[in-house]
């Protein structure tokens, strides 16, 4: 694994991109996977928003300013990426984010890829009901064990907010569970 700062200066030079794009791939696609697919929910769609990442990461790495982590970054698109997709797909379905968010949440356990227990379904199923926002900072700050200064930069969005937005998204999950019958 090679540093940040030598990596960037391979992908941005057309002699060594493809090979250093290859090792980020490498580095960066697990991580990458799972944040987008707890946005999307569907392992396809994961993998079609995870492949439409790293194409806009290739296109635009010559236009990385080097004023965040390149890790950063390309969470930033990710989430992008992931939030377009799922707003296209409830557009096209002619409901609301949130509710095309609970139905594929309403899926998940007859999902081949999807592992988790009924406890992490009813987790799951909590976290589709907060606004979306709250969603990726709950899901970042939980699973991803993510710091809120890096939050920070993916969403730039002060620190204050992202405490407070997970905390609130924590009560009314807690709430959720609770009321779940």
């Amino acid at each position: 694994m090679i540093d940040e700062i030598t990596l960037i200066d391979q992908l941005q030079q057309s002699t060594t991109k493809e090979i250093a794009f290859r090792s980020l791939v490498s580095q960066y696609k697990e991580r990458l996977y799972w944040h987008i697919r707890k946005i999307v929910i569907s392992h396809e769609d994961a993998n079609d928003v995870l492949q439409n990442t790293f194409v806009k990461v290739f296109k635009n790495i010559n236009h990385f300013k080097r004023d965040s982590k390149l890790y950063s970054w390309m969470y930033r698109i990710a989430t992008n990426e992931a939030i377009t997709f799922i707003n296209k797909k409830a557009k096209e379905k002619n409901i609301h984010i949130s509710d095309y968010q609970l139905q594929l949440t309403s899926t998940l356990d007859s999902d081949y890829w999807f592992s988790g227990d009924d406890i992490q379904l009813i987790l799951q199923k909590a976290i589709a009901t907060l606004p979306q926002k709250q969603q990726l900072v709950f899901n970042m700050k939980y699973f991803d064990e993510m710091k809120y200064e890096e939050i920070s930069e993916i969403l730039d969005t002060s620190i204050g907010a992202l405490k407070a937005s997970y905390h609130i998204a924590a009560k009314k999950i807690e709430r959720f569970i609770k009321n779940y019958n």
